[in-house]
């Protein structure tokens, strides 16, 4: 038995009415003006789904309902174990971004290369004397990192990535509780309180940092609303004073903090590098 990879090219007649397309709104106006609630889309989906099944079952070769609708992702809204894990590493990928700048950052910092410390240093001086240049230097650096980027481009059609959708690390019960219907139709009562179990131990994870997220959200709304009597004077005070003085202290602190730390420090990483490591070890135990 061989595989058979198939490539689809798609073509436009006229460059104008493609990008004239891509212009307008997905959707159609009175979609802006008078939206459909979600359970009246998902009904529209359901019968748009039985339509194109319909036709296709009379076609020749006939395809199956099944088939149909696992083309269509019908179900792509329902809970998946190895969806989450999915788009769990996703948002790990474009957060890794952020964390190799604070390790470059890091290394800079602790003089781990002179040459590019020092040539860090003269650019910084010249954002402080001329900070009319930073925006202007962001979008020629992203420029010059897509021109790079070009000679490297893929030239052939993608393959099918089996670790970005983690079917290779699926097991049995996760796979089988997703093709699962709903309402489910498995009915053994320890394999469904187990998966209530799981359910219920990602959920308290979610839980629990969405509540820190809305506490810090609460505690900034407290000062702005003068609801603690005690805190008001200090925070406004405190809030004044890093209003005056941001521009000064972004100066200072920045020279201070990059060019008089010659010697690597022994403390952990930033915060939000912990954070992530975190995650990562979370998500491998799970």
């Amino acid at each position: 038995m061989g595989e058979i990879q198939l490539a689809v090219r798609f073509s436009c007649a006229s460059l104008s009415n493609m990008l004239l397309m891509y212009s307008q709104p997905l959707l159609p106006n009175l979609h802006y003006s008078h939206p459909l609630s979600c359970h009246q889309i998902e009904i529209l989906r359901h019968q748009a789904t039985q339509i194109v099944s319909t036709r296709l079952s009379r076609s020749e070769p006939p395809l199956r309902k099944e088939v149909v609708e696992y083309m269509l992702d019908v179900g792509s809204n329902l809970w998946s174990v190895r969806r989450s894990k999915a788009n769990h590493y996703r948002i790990a990928g474009i957060l890794s971004a952020i964390v190799k700048v604070i390790k470059w950052f890091n290394q800079i910092r602790t003089w781990n290369s002179p040459f590019i410390t020092v040539l860090v240093h003269i650019l910084f001086l010249a954002f402080v004397c001329f900070p009319w240049m930073i925006l202007s230097t962001i979008f020629l650096y992203l420029f010059l990192i897509g021109t790079w980027n070009y000679r490297g481009r893929p030239r052939h059609p993608p393959h099918m990535e089996v670790k970005l959708s983690q079917a290779d690390t699926a097991l049995n019960d996760e796979l089988d509780e997703e093709f699962d219907t709903f309402p489910t139709s498995q009915k053994q009562i320890d394999i469904l309180k187990m998966r209530y179990d799981r359910l219920r131990a990602i959920a308290s994870r979610v839980q629990t940092v969405l509540g820190d997220m809305a506490t810090q959200g609460e505690r900034f709304y407290n000062l702005l609303s003068w609801r603690s009597k005690s805190h008001r004077p200090v925070s406004h005070l405190v809030l004044d004073c890093f209003c005056t003085a941001i521009y000064n202290s972004s100066q200072s602190c920045g020279y201070c903090h990059r060019i008089l730390h010659y010697e690597a420090s022994q403390v952990p990483g930033p915060t939000a590098l912990v954070s992530y490591e975190l995650l990562e070890e979370v998500a491998c135990k799970n």
